[in-house]
């Protein structure tokens, strides 16, 4: 016999059919996409393979006939990528062009009917996320920041991490289209929450990376097998992604970049911006960040000799003492 009264039932009924509904409403969203870079590409290619009508737009046409090649639609704007839309996503690469796309005659806000929900997921300063928010917000829109992680196999894979800052219910709206290019999706709070979170995020990657890289270099001198080496630290105290999932010397993990020339999931130029972003926001919050000034300060040295589209693990070739 079931435990549930004949109210609880009801309730059960009337409940279930909306939230049904609204499942399938999402699952059939028509969405906005502007920014078909290395990153964003490949996750408006998933939003299409989960059955949404996505509309793109990118300066570069290359980039917009490849999308539309894979079964999206071209739109000709800004502002027609916008209009008439549940959701608008966007993936550009600093926060004066998240600005510039949100505000304007033909920027997103101007052209989103009310309600539609906004999704960045720039890797932006926290600063311009919170004004790119109060301006959605103004315009009666949804809105929430969500960086991401987990590069370009990540994006294409449809694995990808997604740290994401907004109100419950524009979180609540977004998930299930966050869902569709991701695999991990965290709602770290308020506005700005997300971004921050990436910064800090990569600011510990960028550091261990480092530290991951000089004990290599160090063992090598030493005359210890990369190998052992690896052995040894991935089940002891020295364990971290760096080391176990992306190790910068060829050999033991084969899917790593080290494996392939350095080829980027993430590149040097992305992991120094990423470092710049944090320094900054530790200078304006007033904490204290020494190894992250140095990481920032190393790779930018790596950068400025000609390795910015590298892999960042590649910075264990400058430690090694090639340029």
């Amino acid at each position: 016999m079931s435990g549930r009264s004949s109210a609880q039932k009801t309730h059960e009924k009337q409940t279930k059919k909306p939230r049904d509904g609204y499942q399938r409403r999402l699952q059939m969203a028509n969405i906005g996409f502007i920014g078909l870079g290395n990153m964003g590409g490949p996750m408006a290619a998933n939003l299409v393979k989960a059955g949404h009508m996505v509309k793109v737009f990118d300066l570069s046409d290359d980039a917009v006939a490849n999308a539309v090649e894979g079964g999206a639609h071209k739109a000709a704007s800004v502002g027609a990528a916008a209009a008439d839309v549940d959701f608008v996503v966007t993936v550009l690469p600093a926060g004066k062009h998240v600005l510039a796309v949100y505000d304007g005659l033909d920027g997103v806000i101007a052209h989103a009917k009310p309600g539609t929900v906004l999704i960045d997921s720039s890797t932006i300063d926290v600063d311009s996320a919170r004004k790119a928010s109060e301006l959605a917000k103004a315009a009666g829109l949804g809105v929430v920041d969500a960086p991401i992680s987990g590069g370009t196999a990540g994006a294409a894979a449809g694995t990808l991490t997604f740290m994401v800052g907004g109100a419950d219910a524009d979180f609540a709206s977004a998930e299930p289209i966050l869902a569709a290019m991701g695999s991990n999706i965290v709602h770290a709070g308020d506005s700005g929450a997300g971004q921050a979170a990436k910064i800090c995020n990569n600011m510990v990657l960028g550091v261990s990376m480092i530290a991951v890289s000089e004990a290599f270099m160090l063992a090598k001198r030493l005359g210890l097998d990369a190998q052992k080496l690896f052995e040894v630290s991935s089940k002891a105290s020295g364990q971290c992604w760096a080391l176990t999932s992306y190790c910068p010397v060829p050999g033991p993990v084969p899917t790593s970049p080290a494996n392939r020339d350095y080829q980027p999931g993430f590149a040097v130029d992305m992991m120094l911006k990423d470092l710049k972003l944090a320094q900054q926001a530790s200078a304006e919050s007033g904490a204290t960040t020494p190894m992250g000034a140095l990481a920032e300060s190393l790779y930018a040295l790596y950068s400025n000799g000609g390795n910015g589209d590298m892999d960042f693990s590649a910075i264990v070739k400058m430690l090694d003492g090639e340029k």
